[in-house]
């Protein structure tokens, strides 16, 4: 049976660790930089921002700061003052697990509808899961001529408890969202489906994620398996969370909005005879909108009044007799076909 709290494997599974962050911040500039086109629309102001996506941009750059921050504290040769550089790690990895829980907060209040008994719960929550984020930066580090920076105080029961306020929030958010998709909506719309098919697959993930990171906290094998799943739950809830906020932009911006005005050229006017309807132009004006609830179409239709009929244009909207058309042209008899 391995000895967990044996010098030789600590240093084996602190060896682990430093790899293994490496790779994590390799997966996660792989995902911000193939995701980057979405955010330049916005700095770029191709797209009009919105301020739910403050939380968004806040998440995505709060964790590749403090990648970059681990990856210095792992690999620094030269004294450096290690205290500050753990302080603003914890600072920026704690704010983007408390970030990505509020992506995904804010998905859930759009499909209740922001209605007041779902969103003032939801940002109570929210609140108590800061306060605690915000204890947990606490943490003591010292330079050491041999290992570099180290960990030398850190409070195990603050984070653990930390951990699993993030696991029941994501799995009470994943529950509210599940229970509307599925008996909420009479019918499901194409945005409906949407959020049902990936949503809350990235609830999901979300949720194992801390699961995974309480389960080792909770077991306490050692300082270094202790806290080596708090990264990895970091980097999943983000990429979900930022992932599922995009998703849903695009879907809606992207989807189809015509609208036919009544001037320039633009309206879609039917003179005809339909439906008995003598006399009278119709004029459509359709509208096609996508919003939180799906397509929406409205329709107007506009009535000429009567008191055109006396006016010089017939029935198929054209000029009654020669003196009002000066293109007109009398029809000869030799034009009229004979009867049969």
């Amino acid at each position: 049976m391995v000895d967990w709290s044996s010098p030789l494997e600590i240093q084996k599974d602190a060896a682990a660790f430093g790899k293994l962050m490496h790779c994590l911040l390799g997966l996660y500039i792989w995902e911000w930089f193939t995701s980057l086109n979405f955010d330049w629309q916005y700095i770029s102001g191709n797209k009009k921002f919105r301020w739910p996506l403050i939380f968004y941009f806040l998440n995505r750059y709060c964790l590749l700061f403090a990648l970059i921050g681990i990856a210095i504290s792992l690999n620094v040769t030269t004294r450096v003052d290690c205290q500050s550089l753990y302080t603003f790690n914890a600072l920026t990895g704690n704010a983007a697990i408390g970030l990505a829980s509020i992506n995904l907060s804010l998905r859930t209040m759009a499909v209740w509808h922001q209605s007041w008994f779902v969103v003032v719960p939801l940002v109570l929550v929210i609140m108590g899961h800061w306060s605690l984020l915000l204890h947990g930066v606490l943490v003591k580090a010292e330079w050491d001529d041999a290992a570099g920076c180290l960990i030398t105080g850190t409070d195990s029961k603050l984070l653990a408890a930390t951990f699993i306020y993030s696991m029941a929030f994501d799995f009470v958010v994943l529950v509210l969202t599940a229970y509307k998709l599925f008996f909420g909506n009479a019918s499901r719309s194409r945005l409906v489906s949407l959020i049902f098919n990936d949503g809350l697959i990235y609830f999901a993930i979300a949720f194992i994620a801390n699961l995974t990171a309480t389960v080792f906290m909770l077991l306490n094998l050692n300082p270094i398996m202790s806290i080596i799943c708090n990264v990895p739950a970091a980097i999943a809830s983000s990429i979900v969370a930022c992932r599922a906020v995009r998703r849903l932009n695009k879907f809606t911006s992207a989807g189809p909005e015509v609208y036919a005005s009544t001037t320039q050229g633009s309206t879609l006017a039917f003179r005809s005879n339909m439906m008995g309807s003598r006399g009278k132009g119709v004029t459509s004006k359709v509208a096609t909108n996508t919003g939180s609830e799906g397509v929406h179409v409205q329709m107007e239709t506009l009535q000429i009044s009567t008191a055109n009929r006396n006016s010089g244009y017939d029935e198929s909207g054209n000029m009654k007799g020669d003196m009002y058309d000066p293109e007109a042209q009398h029809i000869h008899d030799e034009f009229k076909s004979p009867p049969y």
